[in-house]
């Protein structure tokens, strides 16, 4: 019995941190004030948060919306950083794990930055190493004038294949977008591998990961109704969720919006998720679907860890969240230099 208490304290100690970290996020209420904040005003109430060191340490060196891009971008890289630190045995494999996304994004952000002509600091501000290439590696990618060397560079990664064949048509095309629905397939099927290799918890990191896959497709599904794109449209779909590739054809193929909305709704079981559907009959924009779904998605996710309080979910609850913290701020603080209007920022954000 000793024992088996023995190996949960960890497990129990690391979700308890999650929880006590995740009740120090931003509430609602502090968004709806900063929307009604000047962008000084703005950085001095982040300066008072938990992003205070961030912004003390960057305050000589940057200022205005450059001093809070690189302290939010160096906070969250050092908070997942550092979960990935005291997070035991399992867990730590599923997160870090979930977080190799970081890489996804942080070498497409390094390309597209490099095809567009942005300076290396520029993007630097808005890179998060907390994947598997940590901040030395992004800093040698980002000293290199010529893709390709990246992508080279990169040789033995497991990004490396899909970026060597994908590249040449991302140059040529001037879009990432292939490469990065591409990047996400590979992702997604090598972490759907290891949750069902046998490892004790798989099972829940499983349903996430599922869960994860569908609301992608979904918003793919919505993303090209908008566009009305006509070409085969299976490229676009991820494997690994509810759907299987016909059944994402066929959907996309309905082009009455509650024929469409109809045939999607069995497919799932939240309440959330079905009401959120239904409010789609009418038309919303895409951008404030893709904000609330990811709400149900949140809302799906804090439930299970309820249910589940020594799992990956406390764990994945807070990372998510945090994130969409950073997300926040960011935009606050770009519609607020682009004096766009404060209703306006509010649709941007997931509160």
């Amino acid at each position: 019995m000793a024992g088996v208490r023995y190996i949960s304290a960890p497990y129990i100690y690391v979700c308890t941190r999650m929880r006590v970290r995740k009740a120090k996020l931003l509430p609602r209420e502090e968004y709806m004030r900063m929307l009604n904040m000047s962008l000084p005003e703005i950085t001095r109430f982040i300066g008072e948060t938990e992003y205070k060191q961030e912004i003390d340490e960057l305050g000589t060196i940057f200022k205005g919306i450059d001093l809070i891009e690189v302290a939010l971008s160096w906070n969250l890289a050092k908070e997942y950083q550092k979960i990935q630190e005291i997070t035991p045995g399992n867990l730590k494999q599923f997160t870090q794990a979930y977080l190799r996304r970081w890489d996804i994004q942080n070498i497409l952000t390094i390309l597209r930055g490099k095809m567009q002509g942005v300076k290396a600091g520029k993007i630097k501000e808005i890179l998060i190493p907390a994947g598997s290439l940590d901040s030395s590696v992004l800093d040698r990618f980002l000293a290199e004038d010529n893709p390709e060397r990246i992508i080279e560079a990169l040789r033995g990664h497991r990004m490396y294949s899909v970026l060597a064949r994908e590249y040449p048509f991302a140059r040529e095309s001037g879009s990432f977008s292939h490469m990065e629905n591409e990047l996400y397939k590979q992702f997604y099927a090598e972490i759907i591998a290891e949750a069902e290799s046998g490892i004790k918890g798989g099972r829940l990191f499983l349903d996430f990961i599922r869960f994860d896959i569908d609301i992608k497709n979904v918003k793919t599904l919505f993303r090209l109704r908008a566009d009305r794109l006509e070409e085969d449209v299976r490229e676009m779909y991820i494997k690994g969720g509810t759907f299987e590739a016909s059944d994402f054809a066929n959907l996309n193929a309905i082009r009455d919006q509650g024929e469409f909305i109809d045939a999607l709704k069995p497919r799932f079981r939240q309440k959330l998720l079905i009401s959120l559907l239904d409010e789609m009959r009418s038309e919303k924009t895409i951008r404030d679907f893709e904000v609330r779904l990811t709400r149900v998605q949140l809302e799906r996710m804090e439930q299970i860890s309820k249910r589940n309080p020594v799992s990956i979910y406390p764990i994945l609850v807070y990372l998510e969240k945090k994130k969409y913290e950073v997300f926040n701020l960011r935009a606050l603080a770009r519609g607020k230099e682009s004096r766009l209007l404060s209703d306006k920022i509010a649709e941007y954000l997931v509160m």
